[in-house]
């Protein structure tokens, strides 16, 4: 295909203060490296902040953010009863039959106005990029042109990837930009994919810097070693299993170790916790890396990721990494670089969180494996050059 000039991305939300989330922090640097690489790229995105309730907060229209266009479009009226009922149902691997799966995409999150301007618009496009895979905007968008259509899907082995919808989402895209092998080879289980019209991308990071020591951190931190964990707070990121680890690992050890989160979402914090599970917040880029750098480890309970470009961010600060050993995204970053230890039940977390505290000397390797990894795997100049081919594939 002839160079992709001019490209429309496709996000339900656009990253910025309370919208947290890979996958819209994702879309939008590969939207802005697209650009830098001098790509006429135009954002398209909801007026929504929050990915629970979809309300329409931000101004609609179009405008300069981030030094991207972007525009902002409605979400619709939704049946919440009716999504929840079939996404409860869903996530239960219950059977749900095709008119139930088409009543949850419709009532998730869509945007007629933004369909309406992609159809309208779509001869003006080389391609039209968009994702994540878990959104009825996204499957609409994906019929306008999909010989013009890559799709980024940030794949997790969870229940709706196992949809018909889904699978015929996968197939009907021209390509698919993923993040990383595991979740290409998911894919290829899962939907039968033709390796041809898979591209492996990802995405870049910035070094940086970070004053060693915990100068400037909260008194609870100072004075005790703490792991990190940063994003959004919720069940299906493990941060509750987190915290119920953490308080057994006290009460069986004896050992003081406070836990650290930053991010978005409600965090229920038990009583006997208090003072020991430190809720700090959407916090600044430099704050939060300076959480990170003072930090024993960074602890990813999660298992549904494509990427996470936080455990990226742990290893540039160079700290090691503790992570849920049923994410194989994450296991396998840990078993490339070398930069990590991974758990598959409460035994081996605490096993393993002991090792980390005792061989300070182990710690720092890690850590320093961990830092080269990041540097190396996902240095921007390699995942642009990754990103421009798969866009004029």
């Amino acid at each position: 295909m002839a160079r992709a000039s001019r490209i429309a991305f496709v996000c339900p939300r656009f990253a910025g203060g309370r919208a947290l989330g890979g996958a819209e922090i994702l879309l939008k640097n590969l939207a802005q490296r697209a650009a830098a690489a001098g790509r006429d790229v135009r954002f398209l995105t909801t007026r929504a902040v929050d990915h629970f309730t979809w309300a329409n907060e931000r101004p609609a229209g179009s405008r300069l953010e981030d030094g991207l266009a972007v525009t902002f479009f409605p979400v619709d009226a939704r049946d919440v009863r009716a999504f929840l009922r079939i996404q409860e149902a869903i996530s239960r691997e219950r059977p749900v039959t095709a008119d139930e799966e088409a009543l949850w995409l419709a009532n998730g999150v869509n945007s007629e106005a933004l369909a309406a301007h992609l159809r309208r618009h779509e001869p003006e496009y080389d391609r039209i990029v968009l994702g994540p895979y878990l959104s009825g905007l996204v499957h609409a968008a994906a019929q306008v042109s999909p010989n013009k259509t890559i799709l980024v899907p940030c794949l997790h082995d969870e229940p709706f990837a196992y949809l018909p919808a889904v699978a015929r989402l996968f197939r009907g895209v021209s390509r698919i930009m993923f993040n990383s092998e595991p979740e290409r080879d998911l894919a290829a289980r899962l939907y039968g994919l033709d390796p041809s019209r898979a591209s492996i991308v990802g995405m870049g990071l910035d070094p940086f810097t970070v004053a060693p020591g915990k100068a400037g951190l909260p008194r609870e931190l100072r004075a005790a070693p703490y792991l990190i964990y940063c994003g959004r707070r919720e069940t299906l990121k493990g941060t509750p299993l987190l915290i119920d680890y953490l308080a057994a690992f006290r009460n069986r050890s004896g050992r003081d170790v406070k836990l650290a989160l930053t991010g978005v979402g409600q965090v229920d914090i038990p009583p006997g916790m208090a003072g020991h599970v430190l809720d700090m917040g959407l916090v600044e880029e430099e704050r939060k890396r300076a959480l990170m750098a003072g930090a024993l480890a960074f602890c990813h309970p999660s298992v549904n990721e494509s990427l996470s470009i936080v455990l990226l961010e742990a290893w540039l600060a160079g700290i090691p990494a503790l992570v849920r050993a049923q994410s194989e995204v994450l296991r396998r970053h840990c078993e490339l670089s070398n930069g990590g230890l991974w758990f598959r039940a409460y035994p081996e977390f605490e096993e393993e969180l002991l090792m980390l505290m005792d061989a300070p000397a182990l710690r720092r390797a890690m850590g320093d494996a961990g830092l080269a990894y990041a540097r190396r795997e996902y240095a921007w100049e390699k995942i642009e050059r990754r990103l421009l081919e798969a866009l004029d594939a």
